[in-house]
């Protein structure tokens, strides 16, 4: 079909519906001006916010121009897919401090996988209807502003939290995008701030990530310090990462628009069993073989081994105080890595100072129920 008998208007319907029946809960379209977003994007850079991850400089402004990305680029597809599992027990999981908590997004299957195969074949749909065009997915792996283009493509708007929320969904959904060399009609850009004066997410931050609203600096993230960070965990959060291995969900959690999450329908988003809810003494005991084997196909194998035994250690040293802890930190020392080993001096510490608390407390309440005795007891 060539270029001028092609009806944009009816063809950008067809997307939309085909987009559904690939499984993504909403898409839009959208054009590739980002140029509003580039100073914002560059006094982030500048403050430094990004820490460690040096390929968000190193892209540069890159991010805010889709089609030095990929010259001839016209239009973005821009979609939503939602990850709730059924049962996410949040509380409980949270609420046990010696339950590990990974963040619901990853204790399924590797969403970008998911995502990119799926725009793929919708790439491929549409080259079925219109003849060989330019296209190519994106799935939170290459210097895109995917959120800014999800709100020009009126998928929601993004919060304080840096997040995009949608009035009907919340914020539980991942997103891709499609680039195309097709001049579709573009659809109307989110005016909606929904936030309006709350702050919840600003205020319950564990680490105080969020500095000011819409504004995150990832050296004091959860998610960051779990997964983005190579070297050693900054002493000041250890504390405040409690039972987080992986990835925190906390600034979703307190958001009043969640109340309307929707739940998946992917099956590949079903948490494992082998990573839900489990306890954090399990996890610590596995080996790297035993490591690689559960993290198949899963999002946390990115981290690698290492870095996974980091995290628990920081998990074990906030759990109370407990000599199995105590003895698998110890067994473990010797045979780990110079990273993992300051982690675990530092969760020893925490456990022996929690065990010396609980002496305190046991000592003091001896003392109290001795003086009530009669003299002749």
């Amino acid at each position: 079909m060539t270029a001028t008998k092609i009806d944009y208007i009816e063809l950008a319907a067809k997307i939309k519906q085909w987009g559904k029946e690939f499984g993504f809960a909403e898409v839009g379209i959208t054009d590739i001006d980002l140029s509003e977003h580039e100073a914002q994007l560059q006094r982030w850079l500048d403050n430094g916010y990004h820490g460690e991850m040096s390929y968000m400089a190193a892209h540069g402004m890159k991010r805010a121009r889709p089609a030095e990305l990929v010259p001839g680029t016209q239009r973005i597809i821009s979609v939503k897919m939602n990850y709730l599992p059924p049962e996410a027990s949040f509380a409980k999981a949270l609420g046990n401090k010696e339950t590990a908590y990974i963040s619901r997004y990853a204790l399924g299957r590797d969403y970008h996988k998911v995502i990119r195969n799926k725009l793929k074949k919708l790439g491929q749909k549409i080259e079925q209807e219109v003849g060989q065009f330019g296209f190519r997915p994106f799935v939170d792996s290459a210097p895109v502003l995917e959120r800014q283009l999800a709100e020009k493509a009126g998928l929601g708007w993004r919060g304080k939290n840096s997040l995009l929320i949608n009035k009907q969904a919340g914020s539980w959904f991942f997103l891709g995008e499609l680039f195309v060399d097709l001049p579709l009609p573009i659809d109307e850009s989110n005016k909606e701030e929904g936030c309006g004066k709350c702050t919840a997410c600003l205020t319950l931050c564990p680490t105080g990530a969020i500095v000011e609203p819409y504004v995150v600096d990832a050296r004091k993230c959860i998610s960051y310090l779990t997964i983005e960070l190579q070297g050693p965990i900054p002493e000041q959060y250890r504390p405040l990462l409690g039972n987080r291995v992986y990835g925190c969900d906390d600034c979703q959690l307190v958001c009043p628009w969640n109340r309307f999450g929707q739940l998946t329908q992917e099956d590949d988003f079903a948490p494992r069993k082998n990573l839900k809810d489990q306890e954090l003494l399990t996890l610590f005991s596995w080996t790297e073989d035993t490591f690689l084997k559960n993290t198949e196909g899963s999002p946390i194998r990115r981290i690698g081994f290492e870095r996974w035994q980091r995290n628990l250690a920081v998990g074990l040293g906030n759990a109370p105080f407990n000599q199995t802890i105590v003895d698998a930190l110890e067994s473990a020392f010797h045979q780990s890595s110079d990273l993992v080993k300051e982690h675990i001096e530092w969760a020893l510490e925490q456990q022996r100072q929690k065990q010396c608390d609980e002496d305190r407390k046991q000592l003091r309440l001896i003392r109290i129920i001795e003086k009530g005795l009669p003299r002749d007891a």
